[in-house]
């Protein structure tokens, strides 16, 4: 890395927002002032947070602090994987074929449907009667 300060990135997944700061360091993660092993409570959200980095096999050289709102534990763990993912380009743009292949670097658009006036849910319509 030619810079000293460190990179910025931001990656989402339904309503989650997770922002990072990325820089060289010990493989320290904290996602919103704790460790990551502390704030994300299940096995796979840990894993899938994390993924970028063992994909790479280069996750104990970067320190990386976390700013996560929204969503639950799953969407914001999907957010930091995507936000891990882009700032390992900016370190190393040859990353990008293993992070593309992974599918690290595709944003999940999923998010619920809103509901809509006149009806009791998204999809959901009151009963007809025909009389």
């Amino acid at each position: 890395m030619a810079t000293a300060s460190p990179i910025q990135t931001t990656g989402r997944r339904k309503t989650a927002v997770a922002a990072i700061k990325f820089f060289p360091g010990t493989g320290q993660i904290k996602v919103n002032g704790r460790d990551v092993n502390d704030y994300f409570t299940t096995t796979t959200s840990r894993i899938e947070a994390v993924k970028p980095l063992t994909v790479i096999e280069g996750g104990k050289n970067f320190d990386i602090e976390v700013k996560a709102h929204g969503g639950g534990l799953q969407g914001q763990a999907g957010a930091l994987a995507l936000a891990i993912s882009r700032a390992l380009l900016e370190v190393n743009a040859e990353f990008r074929p293993v992070l593309k292949k992974g599918g690290f670097l595709t944003r999940d658009p999923r998010m619920k449907e809103r509901k809509k006036s006149g009806q009791p849910g998204a999809r959901k319509r009151f009963q007809f009667s025909k009389r």
